[in-house]
């Protein structure tokens, strides 16, 4: 390993298959970190490192987990960080949506919601707190669906876990400061990505959505991977417990 590879930053970053988890894997590629991605999307995961790889001379590889199985987790951390060394960053950006309406949402449907975006959230960062050293960094994705409770694409389930998710962060970072490690959130608002395409293919709601926002528009996943890239970064050593909103101006109203 050279002297370059030992000293780059490092980070785990959560559903690196595809959408804002794949951007943020880029993004830090771009910023000279070596990256590992954690997916049950094992093929997409390893696409993504592979662009990685194409960004950087540095060394960055994927594992293949359900964050919400607790065995899978810890193990996936455990090649992790035998591939990294040490762990700096830690991004949770699995997850999924729910879009059923209110009164119809199975029970079994919002409990695997919550397993995965709160259970796999803080399962990931129990893992990463383990391994981190003072000045570790980690970011949540949320949604401004658990700041508003939905009413946008997601619905009940999908705006409670998101809602978890804030107050998890929150929790987080009290519990980790004594170690030196910040946690904050993201809470992006509509960002085009795999789990919204197929409600962007309705122009009306796609409308009716982005006018919501004063920039009447939607977000590329790239744009939300900077403000994580930022979050994570040791310029903003002194955030800790925050929520930075990337929503197009939409929680404005």
């Amino acid at each position: 390993m050279t002297d370059t590879t030992t000293r780059a930053r490092t980070a785990i970053v959560t559903g690196s298959a595809s959408g804002i988890g794949a951007a943020t894997v880029l993004e830090l590629a771009r910023q000279g970190y070596r990256t590992v991605g954690i997916d049950i999307n094992a093929e997409g995961a390893q696409a993504t490192a592979r662009e990685a790889a194409h960004i950087n001379a540095l060394m960055h590889t994927s594992c293949s987990a359900d964050v919400s199985d607790e065995p899978q987790v810890v193990k996936a951390f455990e090649q992790a960080l035998a591939f990294l060394g040490r762990l700096d960053v830690l991004v949770t950006s699995a997850g999924v949506a729910e879009t059923t309406p209110f009164m119809d949402i199975p029970v079994a449907s919002f409990r695997s919601v919550y397993e995965i975006n709160v259970i796999g959230t803080f399962l990931c960062i129990r893992e990463a707190a383990k391994r981190m050293q003072t000045g570790g960094r980690i970011c949540t994705i949320a949604s401004v669906a658990g700041l508003r409770g939905g009413g946008l694409s997601g619905t009940a389930a999908y705006a409670a876990s998101k809602g978890g998710v804030l107050a998890l962060t929150k929790s987080a970072a009290r519990a980790l400061a004594a170690q030196g490690i910040c946690v904050n959130t993201i809470a992006p608002g509509a960002t085009l990505t795999p789990m919204i395409a197929e409600h962007w293919k309705n122009d009306a709601h796609r409308t009716r959505v982005e006018s919501m926002s004063v920039l009447n528009r939607t977000a590329d996943p790239r744009e939300i991977a900077a403000g994580i890239v930022f979050l994570v970064s040791p310029q903003a050593s002194s955030i800790t417990g925050s929520t930075l909103v990337a929503d197009n101006g939409l929680m404005m109203y």
